[in-house]
């Protein structure tokens, strides 16, 4: 089709599980639908993710779509938090069950999207050579999905391995036996390492701030919840829609100030036996009041020292610089516990930082250490890098992150002013990373289709909010998070305006449930605060 423009409704840009649910949807309803995807395989994070260890954070039962009971019911999960391998194939049965190859490039990226105000399209061009247009364009990239690439000097001097937990090769990687070094301990870093322990001749965990990291207690599923479940799919989906997190946890027990100390450390206690993410909300007022946060940050540490030998590697180990729930929860299957293996060394990176990487390993201020391997779990950059990678641009040639530049501008974290007929799932001010993404991106694609669908009702061939209605909803979500914690503490969910140093935290941090409520206030019957052109 080199030479050709070919015409569409609805593109798609990303094949992850926005993407998949997207394309299914917009084709289930008329559209002229087609989508692009960088990778060989659909997927997304959870294609390139296939770092050793790799495991979802969410139970298995709740990661999964849910607007479709025969689809529901179709997949067994094998394990409470299944891994990377299981995840991929999952989501492959998805796109073959919904057919949605049909309407889906592969292996090929789009290199620009250029807004056409005359024609009121975009003109879109990818890396093959293809060019299309269309009306509507929906970017399912995803907020963690372009990784930061690896910036330490004399890299390319290393006569080893190196990895991206990230981008991790598609075929198998060789570490048994093989000195390995694992630069980062977030979520990725963590699984990684847990894995790589058991068989690396010796490991180096390269830690430069110490996370907060609470068992998953993984286990097979159960296949009576599967059957519960199955029975009421659709329910599931609502209810899920109607908790703070976009899935079904035990339920906060109120707020910490009205419980006693032994009160407080006997439900915490229950919260770890539960494991997994039910920990973040324990109480109602640890994300906002630091004496009771300081509660359940105290008692995940004392959990840490149950589980290493040495003291010494316990005191670096502990998470104290910052609130618990500030930054992402690492969610384990056994990470501190290999620290008492004699092949595995702690390496603080913090107060001994990395210099070089070196012909045959890694040069600290303070040490050498002779590596085979380097496995960098470095993390993203969230939020606008897949954005950006695309190069959409409006009719002044900006991109929606020079926008944002001073700080985030959205109308339910779904589009923004001067980009018509652009639609992020699962983007700024929206839940986005602090939600299920399965159960986001289900309610954020129904949302697009319903704006579509007003738009066409009222025969306008553009949409796009309006300045005031971007306004009043910035607003409105930095007045939610303005007693949060989080806020303060720097990570990847603050912006911070390097003009004034203004903070502005990046997701709605009002929970999904109230999002969903939001969203229904403030659009009406009318869709207010959109702008239709005709």
């Amino acid at each position: 089709m080199n030479g050709q423009v070919e015409e569409y409704s609805v593109v798609v840009v990303g094949a992850g599980m926005g993407g998949i649910y997207a394309l299914h949807r917009f084709a289930e309803l008329g559209h002229s639908v087609h989508g692009f995807e960088g990778a060989p395989g659909v997927g997304g994070v959870w294609y390139h993710n296939a770092y050793p260890g790799a495991r979802v954070d969410l139970e298995s039962d709740s990661y999964s779509y849910m607007f479709d009971e025969e689809l529901y019911t179709g997949w067994d999960w094998s394990e409470r938090y299944a891994a990377q391998p299981e995840i991929l194939r999952y989501l492959n049965y998805v796109a073959d069950r919904l057919d949605v190859r049909r309407n889906l490039s592969l292996s090929t990226r789009v290199t620009s999207a250029q807004w056409n105000p005359e024609e009121n399209r975009y003109l879109i061009k990818t890396d093959t050579g293809r060019t299309v247009r269309a009306r509507y364009l929906v970017m399912a990239t995803g907020n963690l999905s372009r990784p930061k690439d690896p910036d330490f000097k004399g890299l390319g001097d290393f006569e080893g391995e190196w990895y991206q937990t990230s981008h991790w090769p598609q075929t198998p990687v060789d570490y048994a036996g093989k000195r390995v070094a694992v630069i980062g301990t977030g979520s990725s870093g963590v699984q990684a390492a847990t894995e790589i322990a058991k068989t690396a001749g010796h490991l180096y965990v390269m830690q430069r701030t110490p996370h907060y990291v609470v068992p998953a207690h993984n286990r097979p599923a159960d296949p009576v919840k599967k059957e519960r479940l199955s029975r009421k799919v659709l329910e599931f989906r609502d209810e899920s829609y109607a908790t703070p997190v976009g899935y079904v946890l035990p339920p906060p027990v109120g707020r910490g100030v009205d419980y006693s100390p032994e009160q407080r450390l006997q439900i915490l206690e229950t919260r770890w036996a539960f494991g997994g993410q039910c920990l973040l909300s324990t109480f109602t007022d640890q994300g906002t009041n630091i004496e009771i946060n300081d509660v359940v940050s105290q008692f995940v540490r004392s959990k840490v020292a149950q589980q290493v030998d040495d003291p010494q590697t316990v005191a670096k180990l502990m998470p104290t610089s910052y609130p618990l729930g500030t930054r992402r929860l690492v969610i384990d299957t056994g990470y501190y516990p290999i620290f008492n293996q004699d092949n595995v060394s702690l390496v603080d990176v913090r107060d001994n930082p990395i210099e070089r990487i070196t012909a045959t390993g890694i040069k600290t201020r303070e040490a050498e250490y002779e590596v085979d391997v380097i496995v960098f779990a470095l993390g993203f950059e969230a939020f606008t890098g897949a954005l950006d990678q695309a190069n959409v641009r409006n009719e002044h040639g900006q991109q929606p992150s020079d926008r944002w530049a001073y700080k985030p501008q959205t109308y339910l974290g779904l589009m923004s002013n001067a980009f018509p007929n652009l639609f992020t799932l699962t983007g700024i001010q929206s839940p986005s990373v602090l939600a299920n993404f399965f159960t986001l991106n289900n309610y954020h694609v129904d949302l697009v289709d319903k704006i579509i669908g007003y738009a066409e009702e009222a025969r306008a061939e553009r949409v796009e909010p309006t300045l005031d209605a971007e306004k009043k909803w910035g607003d409105h979500c930095n007045e939610i998070a303005e007693p949060m914690l989080r806020r303060a503490v720097d990570n990847y969910m603050v912006h911070v305006n390097r003009y004034d140093g203004s903070r502005f935290f990046l997701p709605y941090a009002g929970g999904f449930d109230r999002y969903v409520a939001d969203v229904d206030e403030y659009l009406g019957e009318k869709y207010e605060g959109f702008e239709f052109t005709s």
